[in-house]
């Protein structure tokens, strides 16, 4: 961020690169320690905390009574049918795994490459990622239509030698995803040993201390302890980060194997796992911006961190778009007559709506985010983020339904218009997601004290020359 965008004096402004801070000045170990701390063990939650819960709550109780209709009905009360098979389940399923991807790719990835200013946010994007795979993880269960069957999708020894098949993309996505949440869940817990640790030793109640401590392994904050955490980071942050690679290009696979007009592309992987990442940041902010505000937090979540992710939504959302620019070019290029209907019936075509409310969202008002004005303004970061969310959730929606509506016969043409069940099943796990997150801030300490902690100027090894010189003033 250039210096022309803050005032001089501004303390947030570092005086030797020019940049705005990634922490604030002026804090120590203590002030870290108790400013976090104190949201978790505080004895009086916020009014507007439980406000906020009652929403979202009532919210996810959509899904619940949508889910337990479909159990009652069958798949019948959506909107799926012929040829449109895959309908909101898959859209909203493909939606809800991308948007888990940023957290990954931020704590694992950025990681690797030493980037500080991860620290203050990877937190609660590694717990968004875990409630975003919860959330994605209830589609695929309820389409099958006989949840309580979908342990066949694992193979198993049993009597009737049914076997999965392993040639399927779908059977792929089990042991892709739930590889990608257990690698997820993991290396959140082990990133929340040392908080566990201090908030044993700050809790004021006989339960809270019991549970910290059951929770932090017996964490003492010994030089044998850090350096296993720092070991066991540092490899789990290498499995990780091929699953973010691996997870989106698998489920890509679900559209690219098949051969069906719109689908059949190689480009699908990379162009799936930069709309996940794309997708993945716009809720970090969707959920950075109000939080920081919330509690207060613009010292430790400052611009930087919002000028920093929205270049990397412009980054993938150019990827993006040079994705949807193959998809014309290639339709025109392969001279093929049902590559060139399916482009002229996305664009023009009964649901053209549909393509060019992505075009807007994820490719023409995102470019906002070349002016530095906008990358540093939470608000219209907040609102670009929404946009850029409700695009991508229209790209699936395109791939999903555009491509199946009208194939290559036109005797099998149909349409498709989703169902009160649908959209409240969809909006229920918004519900879901948003109550597992505001528990999550309320009994979580939501940003890492130990990482923080080591970012302080007092926490740098000094050479011995520059400790004694000190000493001795």
């Amino acid at each position: 961020m250039a210096t022309k965008d803050v005032k001089v004096n501004d303390p947030m402004l570092d005086p030797i690169t020019g940049e705005v801070r990634v922490l604030a000045p002026g804090h120590t170990f203590k002030s870290v320690t108790e400013k976090i701390s104190r949201i978790v063990l505080t004895p009086h939650t916020p009014i507007g905390w439980f406000l906020g819960f009652l929403l979202a709550s009532g919210v996810a109780t959509l899904v619940v009574i949508a889910v337990t209709w479909l159990f009652l009905k069958g798949v019948g009360i959506w909107g799926i049918t012929q040829p449109v098979a895959w309908g909101f389940a898959i859209i909203n399923f493909v939606w809800w795994i991308g948007i888990g991807h940023a957290g990954t790719l931020i704590s694992a990835i950025l990681l690797l490459f030493k980037q500080t200013w991860r620290n203050s946010i990877n937190r609660f994007a590694e717990a968004m990622t875990i409630f975003a795979v919860v959330c994605a993880g209830l589609f695929p269960l309820i389409h099958v239509g006989r949840p309580w069957l979908a342990y066949w999708l694992f193979p198993y020894p049993n009597s009737m030698n049914v076997w999965p098949q392993f040639r399927s993309p779908l059977l792929w996505d089990v042991f892709a995803v739930s590889t990608y949440a257990t690698i997820s869940v993991v290396f959140w817990y082990i990133g929340l040993v040392p908080d566990f640790g201090t908030m044993r030793d700050r809790s004021k109640t006989r339960f809270g201390q019991y549970v910290y401590g059951l929770l932090s392994l017996g964490w003492r904050g010994s030089s044998r302890h850090w350096m296993r955490y720092e070991t066991a980071s540092l490899l789990l942050a290498g499995l990780a980060t091929p699953l973010v690679l691996s997870v989106h290009s698998v489920i890509s696979f679900d559209f690219a194997v098949a051969v069906l007009p719109g689908w059949h592309t190689t480009i699908f992987p990379p162009y799936f796992v930069a709309g996940a990442v794309y997708s993945g940041f716009a809720m970090v902010i969707t959920l950075a911006v109000p939080i920081r505000a919330f509690y207060h937090l613009e010292d430790m979540i400052t611009l930087r961190h919002l000028d920093n992710m929205a270049k990397v939504m412009l980054t993938t959302g150019l990827i993006v778009a040079y994705g949807y620019s193959m998809e014309v070019f290639m339709a025109w290029y392969s001279a093929s007559h049902w590559e060139a209907f399916m482009m002229w019936n996305r664009m023009f075509g009964p649901m053209g709506w549909s393509y060019w409310c992505l075009i807007a969202c994820n490719i023409a008002i995102p470019q906002l985010m070349w002016l530095r004005s906008v990358r540093i303004s939470p608000a219209r970061m907040f609102l670009l983020s929404f946009v850029v969310n409700t695009g991508m959730w229209f790209e699936r929606f395109v791939i999903v339904v555009t491509s199946l509506y009208r194939d290559f016969l036109p005797s099998s043409w149909g349409t498709y218009k989703a169902t009160r069940w649908d959209y409240a099943t969809f909006i229920g796990t918004m519900g879901l997601f948003t109550t597992l997150f505001l528990l999550f801030v309320r009994f979580l300490p939501m940003i890492p004290m130990s990482e923080i902690r080591m970012m302080l100027p007092q926490a740098k090894v000094k050479p011995e020359s520059e400790a004694v010189h000190e000493a001795g003033d």
